[in-house]
C-alpha cells in the first residue's frame, strides 16, 4: 500500500519524439529533474556496449560477482558473492529483467567500482547533451542526486537505437537466457499489446512511480515516448499507448533520418579504479588489470603462434614490441548476439581459438601495464588450421566490414573463430580461421545457403 501511495504522488512528465529526426511532438514537464529508476540501465548498457566495442572487455569475460552486487535489492537475477558469470548474461539480465545485481556487476567489471562507473556514465551523458541528468549508481535505485528528465531519457533511448543497432533487439525480447535462469521482460505486456513496439526500458521505485521509455515503428515512422510518474503498470502503459498514437498522428509519413551525433568515447577516468578484463582459455584464466585511457580502432595483425611452453621473459619481450597492434586487435571481439537465445553448436566449436595462451606457466597471470595487452592466436591443435573465406576486397576496411556482417549473420557456426583481413596480391581476403575441417565445411554450406560467397581454407592454403 505504501508503494502504491508513493507512486500516485510521484510527479508526472512526458515526452514524445520523432526518432528519425529528433523532433519533439509532445512535451509535458519534460525538463523537470525526477527519479529515473531503472531507466538508468539504458545508460549502464550503453556504456557496456561502448566498452565491448572498444576492446575494454569481452562478452566472454567471466565477471566475478562482488558482495555489493550480490546484495542489491530486487529486481535481481539472484547472483551470489564469489560467483563468476559471463558478461553477455549480465547484459541480458539487466536489459530484459532489469536486474539490479547484474547492473552493479556490469559497472564494477567495466570501471572497477560502481562509483567510478557512475562517473563514466555522467561523462557519457554530458557528451550526449543530457544536461539535466546526474547518475549516482548503475541500477537506478533511489539515491540522493540520482536524477534525470523525460527529455534526457528520450535522447538516451534514441542513442541506444542508432548507436548500437546490433544490440537494440535485446530490448524487445520477451524472455532471454541469462545463464543461471531464463528471465522475462519487465515490459512484455506493452510489447505484446502495442503494434510496432520493440523496446526500450521500464523503471519503478516508490519515489519515481512507474516509468517507461518506449519505442515503436510503423511503416517508415519511429516514435520514442517517455513517461515518468505513472500510477501503475496498466495506467502507465495506457498513457504511453495514447502518446504513441499522438506521435504517429503528428509525425510526417516521410522524413530524412538524421541520426544523433555519437558522443565522444570517454573511457574510464583513471581515478585509480582498475579495469579487469578476463578471458578463459580452457582451465586457464588470464587476467589483465589496467586502466584504459584511449581506444584505438582495430587493425588486424599477423596471427601470433606460440608453442605450448613459452618462457616468461620471451613473452614479455614479444608483448612489449606488439602492444599497439594488440590493443587494436583487442577490439576485434565477437559481437554477441546477446539478444539471441543460445544455439546448440557442433562439438567442433567448443574451443576454436584461444586468447593469451601462457601454458604451463601458472593458472592465473597478472600483468600490470599502462595499456591493456591482448594477444590472440589460433590454437595449434592439428585440426584447427581450417577456415573459410567470404571474399576478396579492395581495402582492409571493406574486408573487415564483410567479416563483421557475416559474423552477425551466421554466429551459430562462426562463434569463436578468428576474423582476419589478410593481404594478398588480389586485395584483402576476409577470412575466418581457427576451425576444424567439419566446422569449416558446415559454415560454408550455411553461408552458401544464404547466398553468401564462401570457400573453405585448407591447412595447406
Amino acid at each position: 500500500m505504501f508503494g502504491a501511495t508513493m507512486a500516485r504522488a510521484a510527479p508526472y512528465a512526458a515526452y514524445v519524439m520523432d526518432a528519425r529526426t529528433g523532433e519533439v511532438l509532445h512535451s509535458s514537464n519534460a525538463d523537470t529533474r525526477l527519479h529515473p529508476a531503472s531507466l538508468t540501465k539504458m545508460m549502464t548498457l550503453y556504456v557496456v556496449f561502448e566498452a565491448v566495442e572498444n576492446g575494454e572487455i569481452s562478452l566472454d569475460t567471466k565477471v566475478l560477482i562482488s558482495k555489493k552486487a550480490a546484495s542489491e535489492q530486487p529486481s535481481k537475477l539472484g547472483l551470489k558473492s564469489g560467483q563468476r558469470i559471463e558478461l553477455r548474461y549480465l547484459i541480458r539480465a539487466a536489459a530484459v529483467k532489469s536486474a539490479n545485481d547484474a547492473a552493479t556487476a556490469l559497472g564494477e567489471a567495466i570501471s572497477g567500482s560502481e562509483a567510478a562507473f557512475a562517473r563514466r556514465m555522467n561523462r557519457t551523458a554530458k557528451a550526449m547533451g543530457m544536461t539535466k541528468t546526474t547518475f549516482k549508481n548503475a541500477h537506478g535505485l533511489t539515491e540522493s542526486g540520482h536524477l534525470s528528465t523525460a527529455s534526457d531519457m528520450s535522447k538516451l533511448g534514441r542513442h541506444v537505437f542508432y548507436d548500437y543497432p546490433a544490440y537494440y533487439n535485446l530490448f524487445s525480447r520477451i524472455s532471454a537466457d541469462a545463464g543461471v535462469a531464463t528471465v522475462n521482460h519487465t515490459n512484455r505486456r506493452f510489447l505484446k499489446a502495442y503494434k510496432g513496439a520493440d523496446g526500450i526500458k521500464t523503471g519503478y521505485t516508490n519515489a519515481a512511480g512507474f516509468n517507461l521509455v518506449a519505442s515503436a515503428e510503423r511503416g517508415n515512422v519511429r516514435i520514442i515516448t517517455t513517461v515518468f510518474g505513472g500510477r501503475s503498470t496498466a495506467s502507465r502503459n495506457a498513457k504511453v499507448a495514447e502518446l504513441m498514437d499522438l506521435g504517429f498522428r503528428r509525425a510526417p509519413k516521410t522524413a530524412s533520418i538524421r541520426k544523433p551525433k555519437r558522443p565522444a568515447y570517454v573511457g574510464n577516468d583513471g581515478s585509480g579504479a582498475a579495469m579487469a578484463a578476463a578471458t578463459n582459455t580452457g582451465s586457464k584464466t588470464i587476467r589483465i588489470v589496467t586502466a584504459v585511457n584511449t581506444s584505438l580502432r582495430p587493425i588486424p595483425r599477423p596471427t601470433v603462434v606460440m608453442t605450448e611452453q613459452v618462457p616468461m621473459d620471451a613473452i614479455a619481450a614479444s608483448l612489449q614490441d606488439t602492444i599497439e597492434d594488440a590493443l587494436r586487435e583487442a577490439q576485434d571481439v565477437k559481437f554477441d548476439e546477446v539478444s539471441r537465445a543460445p544455439q546448440a553448436r557442433p562439438e567442433a566449436f567448443d574451443t576454436p581459438s584461444e586468447t593469451i595462451v601462457l601454458a604451463a606457466v601458472t593458472p592465473e597471470v597478472h600483468i600490470a601495464q599502462e595499456t591493456p595487452i591482448v594477444v590472440t592466436r589460433v590454437s595449434n591443435s592439428t585440426d584447427r588450421y581450417w577456415g573459410v573465406t567470404v571474399g576478396t576486397f579492395n581495402t582492409r576496411y571493406q574486408a573487415e566490414r564483410a567479416l563483421l556482417k557475416t559474423a552477425l549473420r551466421e554466429m551459430a557456426t562462426l562463434d569463436g573463430t578468428v576474423r582476419k583481413a589478410q593481404s594478398s596480391s588480389q586485395g584483402f581476403k576476409a577470412n575466418f580461421t581457427g576451425m576444424s575441417k567439419d566446422a569449416a565445411e558446415l559454415a560454408c554450406r550455411r553461408l552458401s545457403a544464404r547466398s553468401t560467397p564462401c570457400e573453405v581454407i585448407t591447412p595447406a592454403s
